[in-house]
C-alpha cells in the first residue's frame, strides 16, 4: 500500500493510492473519491478491495486544483471540498481515470467504483472509457442529469432513499431508462457507505459491498 504517481494526458502528474493484494490479483479496480479527497476513508476502501484480491488504484483527481487535498467530514471541510470540485475539469478527471486504468490493467480486467462525486465519475467513465469491464456508482449526484448516457460496460448503481441531494424520482427515471443496469435503493441517506460520516448506515453499506463484490467477481474475475 502506498502512493504512486500517474501521468494523465492533458494535465500534470497526480498522486494515486495503490493497494496490492497479497496473492495473484483477480483484476483491477479504480476507486474514485468523494469531494473530500483521497482521504483515510477512500484509502481504506482501496485497501478493502485489495484484501478481496484486486489491485486497487485511487487517483487523486483534485491534485490538478489543490495538491494533496485530504479533508474530513465537518462543515468546513465540506465547504472546502465543494469549492475544489467547482474548479475541477470533468473531462480531465476522465483522463485521470484512464491513466489509473493503465496501471490497474496489469492485474487483468479493470472495473471502476466511485462514491458521491466519484459515483458520477464512474457513470461517465462507463459510457466513455471502453477499457472498463465493469462500473459501480454510489450516490452520484450527476447521474440523473446525465441519465441519457449509455454505459458501454456492465454497470451497477447504489442510492439512498433518504438522500436529500438526489431526488428519488430521478433515481427511478434512471432505472426505467436503463433496465439492464441494476439500480439499488437503500433505506439510508447520502454517504451511507462511509463509516467516517454521521450518515453511515452499516446494514446498507454491508449489503451494497456484497453486491459490488459479487458484480466485480462476475465481470472481472
Amino acid at each position: 500500500m502506498g502512493w504512486i504517481e500517474l501521468k494523465p494526458e492533458g494535465g500534470g502528474p497526480i498522486q494515486a493510492w495503490r493497494a496490492d493484494p497479497s496473492d495473484k490479483p483477480r483484476g483491477g479496480v479504480v476507486v474514485i473519491q468523494e469531494i473530500f479527497g483521497v482521504n483515510a476513508h477512500i484509502r481504506a476502501v482501496a485497501d478493502n478491495f485489495a484484501s478481496q484480491g484486486y489491485l486497487a488504484i485511487a487517483p487523486a483527481v483534485f491534485d490538478h486544483v489543490e495538491k494533496g487535498f485530504d479533508v474530513g467530514y465537518d462543515p468546513d471541510s465540506r465547504a472546502r471540498g465543494m469549492a475544489v470540485v467547482g474548479k475541477v475539469d470533468f473531462q480531465q478527471v476522465l483522463r485521470d481515470v484512464a491513466a489509473a486504468i493503465d496501471v490497474a490493467k496489469e492485474a487483468g480486467k479493470v472495473g471502476i467504483v466511485g462514491y458521491c462525486f466519484g459515483g458520477s465519475v464512474a457513470w461517465e467513465a462507463a459510457a466513455n472509457l471502453p477499457a472498463l469491464s465493469a462500473a459501480v456508482g454510489y450516490y452520484g449526484g450527476r447521474v440523473i442529469a446525465s441519465k441519457a448516457l449509455q454505459p458501454k460496460a456492465p454497470t451497477m448503481l447504489h442510492f439512498g432513499e433518504r438522500d436529500q441531494h438526489i431526488p428519488l424520482a430521478g433515481v427511478k427515471e434512471v432505472a426505467a431508462l436503463h433496465p439492464n443496469v441494476p439500480v439499488y435503493i437503500y433505506p439510508a441517506d447520502h454517504g451511507f457507505n462511509c463509516d467516517h460520516r454521521a450518515s453511515y448506515d452499516a446494514p446498507s453499506a454491508a449489503l451494497a459491498w456484497t453486491r459490488t463484490l459479487d458484480f466485480f467477481r462476475q465481470h472481472l474475475g
